[in-house]
């Protein structure tokens, strides 16, 4: 099964000019805790509320800050033609729990999540995800 068929398509993303505050809020009203950051329709980035909470506040930030400046550069990514356990993959790999997916021409077309996978894959792709996931290791230093 190819990701496109599970990932979430109505993606809301904020701008690397946009406040923090304005990302925080953001999270707050549509209940999550990452956003792809974009200029234009090209991925830039994301940013998170660990983004926010952790290193926003060790570096001394406030919510007047550009979400630039605590948003993770060069996420990790999956192609809209992956199949899941290609993305199950690149999760287990990288250690995340989200994956911006672009399309053709390299835009935001969506995003998958553990959740996706573990709801609709029907195959143990979800289980290989979260192994990694889970694992601890030095990938998401914050520094």
């Amino acid at each position: 099964m190819q990701i496109d068929q599970i990932m979430t398509k109505d993606i809301k993303t904020v701008s690397p000019k946009a406040s923090v505050k304005e990302a925080a809020s953001f999270m707050l009203s549509e209940d999550t805790g990452f956003v792809p950051v974009c200029d234009g329709e090209k991925l830039v980035g994301t940013i998170t509320d660990r983004d926010i909470a952790v290193r926003g506040v060790a570096e001394g930030k406030d919510g007047n800050c550009c979400v630039e400046e605590l948003m993770s550069s060069s996420p990790e990514c999956c192609s809209v033609n992956d199949t899941i356990e290609q993305a199950a993959q690149k999760m287990k790999e990288c250690q995340v729990r989200r994956l911006p997916v672009i399309g053709e021409n390299q835009e935001l077309v969506g995003v998958v999540s553990l959740g996706d996978i573990a709801r609709e894959s029907g195959t143990n792709a979800d289980e290989m995800a979260l192994q990694g996931v889970s694992a601890r290791g030095d990938l998401h230093k914050q520094s």
